[in-house]
C-alpha cells in the first residue's frame, strides 16, 4: 500500500508507502503518495484495449492458502483486496479461546507488517503486551500516508491467516492511543486515519518483500532525528524514538515456520466494465508446497530492498515502478491523457488507451507491461461495481509508476521474500 486512499469523494488516505482507493459513496478529490524517479509523456501510448491476461486463480482450500476478496468492504471502497487474519495473546495458540479474527484487512504487497485497527480487536487490544522503547516508556508508530496519518503503539501477538502462524511477533494497533498523545511535529499529516471507516479496512497486512516495516531508517541512531516512525510515550509525552530490528512492525510471511521464503498473489480475470465483487487467491511460499511451484514462463525481476524496480522506463525515461496490490489503480504521470473534473485525480480519456511501461530488474532482466486505461467517470458511473483492471490516475506529483490493483487481475505475481545477506535477493515475478 504505497498508502493512498481514494475514495469516491476521492480523498486520499495511507502512507509508509502508498496506496489509492476509491469510495462508492461520492464523487471525488485528489491522491497523493511516494515514490521517485521520472514519468510522463506519450511516446509509448496508443488508443484501444488489450484484452488483457486471463490466468485464473487455484482454489483457496490449502493450510497455505487464503482467499482473497474484493467488494464493498468495509467503507464502500473500490478495488481494495482483503483477508481475513487471526491475532491472538502472545505465547498461545491460535486454537485457543484468546484470539480474535478479524475481517476486511487489507492485503497490501506494498508495506510490511500487520496493522489493526482497535476497534475491530475488541478486548484483545488491550490484552496484548506493548512492546517497551529501549529508551523507556511505550513504543509507539505514526505512520504517514498520503492524506493523514495513523498513531497507535507497538504490541506482541501471534498472527495467524489460513494456517500459517506467525507466532509472537510486533502489530500495531491502531488507534488505541489517546488523541492528545498525537506528537506534533513529524507525526500529524493530514488527518488522523485511526477508525476503520477512515482507514478504508480493518487493518493491513503488508506482505512486500521486506521483513521490517522501517529497518535502518529506525534502527541505525544516525537516522532516528530524521526518518523514524516510532515514538517513545510517557503518559501524553512522546518523542521521537529507535525502534530495534527486534521491535519494529514484522511482515508475518518470513516469520512463518515454513513457506516463509515468499508469497504468489492470484487474481481472475474481469471484465473491462468492472464487476460487483472478485475473489482471488494468496498463496504463501514459493516452491514449498505441490500448489506454489514456479510456473513455466514467469520472468523474475529482483528489486531493491523495498521491492522495487528503480531503473524501468516510461516513455523513455527512467522511472521507479513498483507493483502494489494496496493502490486501487495504476498511478503514474502522463500529461497527453486528460484529467476528469471528478474525480480530479484519475483519467478521463475519450477511449480507452494502451500505455506500455518497461520494467527493468535490478538482474538486468527487462520487461514490457501492456495496461489499460479506462474513462475513470464512466467507470463509476453504474455505482454498483467494486473491482476494475483499467481505472488509472496520477498521485499528485509523484513521478514513479505505481502498478496498482489492476495490474494483478489475471494473473500471478510473485514476491520473493528479502533473505539477504545469506539468502535470496527479494523479486517480483510474473508472465508477461
Amino acid at each position: 500500500m504505497r498508502f493512498a486512499k481514494i475514495e469516491k469523494s476521492i480523498h486520499v488516505v495511507k502512507a509508509v508507502l502508498a496506496i489509492c482507493v476509491v469510495s462508492m459513496t461520492a464523487f471525488v478529490a485528489g491522491c497523493g503518495g511516494g515514490g521517485g524517479g521520472g514519468g510522463g509523456g506519450s511516446s509509448s501510448s496508443s488508443s484501444g484495449a488489450n484484452s488483457g491476461p486471463n490466468q485464473q486463480p487455484i482454489a483457496a482450500n490449502a493450510p497455505n492458502t487464503a482467499a482473497v476478496t474484493v467488494d464493498r468492504g468495509v467503507a464502500n471502497l473500490i478495488n481494495i483486496p482483503t483477508v481475513s487474519v487471526t491475532i491472538c495473546q502472545p505465547n498461545t495458540p491460535p486454537s485457543s479461546n484468546t484470539c480474535t479474527t478479524v475481517d476486511h484487512v487489507l492485503l497490501d504487497t506494498g508495506s510490511f507488517g500487520v496493522r489493526i485497527v482497535n476497534s475491530a480487536l475488541g478486548s484483545l487490544a488491550s490484552a496484548l503486551p506493548i512492546q517497551q522503547a529501549s529508551a523507556g516508556g511505550q513504543l509507539a508508530e505514526c505512520t504517514h500516508f498520503a492524506d493523514g496519518f495513523t498513531w497507535g503503539t507497538t504490541r506482541t501477538a501471534t498472527v495467524q491467516i489460513s494456517g500459517e502462524v506467525a507466532s509472537n511477533i510486533p502489530i500495531q494497533v491502531i488507534g488505541d492511543l489517546d488523541p492528545s498523545t498525537i506528537p506534533s511535529g513529524g507525526c500529524v499529516n493530514g488527518a488522523a486515519e485511526n477508525t476503520a471507516q477512515t482507514l478504508g479496512a480493518n487493518g493491513i497486512i503488508g506482505i512486500g518483500v521486506a521483513p521490517f516495516d522501517c529497518g535502518a531508517a529506525c534502527s541505525v541512531p544516525a537516522n532516528v532525528a530524521q526518518f523514524s516512525n516510532y515514538y517513545a510515550c510517557n503518559g501524553t509525552n512522546c518523542v521521537r524514538t529507535l525502534a530495534e530490528l527486534t521491535k519494529q512492525v514484522a511482515n508475518p510471511v518470513p516469520n512463518f515456520p515454513a513457506d516463509n521464503n515468499g508469497v504468489i498473489v492470484q487474481m481472475p480475470p474481469i471484465s473491462a466494465s468492472g464487476q460487483a465483487s472478485a475473489t482471488g487467491t494468496v498463496v504463501f511460499g514459493i516452491g514449498t508446497q505441490s500448489n506454489n511451484g514456479q510456473e513455466q514462463g514467469i520472468t523474475i525481476f529482483t528489486t531493491d530492498a523495498s521491492g522495487d524496480l528503480v531503473n524501468s522506463k516510461f516513455n523513455g525515461t527512467t522511472t521507479n515502478t513498483f507493483m502494489d496490490s494496496g493502490s486501487n489503480g495504476y498511478f503514474f504521470q502522463d500529461g497527453s491523457m486528460p484529467l476528469c473534473s471528478s474525480p480530479a485525480s484519475f483519467y478521463c480519456p475519450g477511449t480507452t488507451q494502451q500505455r506500455t511501461v518497461t520494467l527493468v530488474g535490478a538482474n538486468g532482466v527487462t520487461g514490457d507491461v501492456l495496461l489499460n486505461v479506462a474513462n475513470t467517470q464512466s467507470l463509476l458511473s453504474a455505482g454498483s461495481n467494486f473491482a476494475f483492471n483499467d481505472l488509472g490516475g496520477q498521485i499528485g506529483s509523484l513521478s514513479a509508476f505505481d502498478l496498482g490493483l489492476p495490474f494483478f487481475f489475471g494473473r500471478h505475481v510473485y514476491y520473493g521474500m528479502d533473505k539477504r545477506p545469506s539468502g535470496q535477493a527479494p523479486f517480483v515475478a510474473f508472465s508477461l
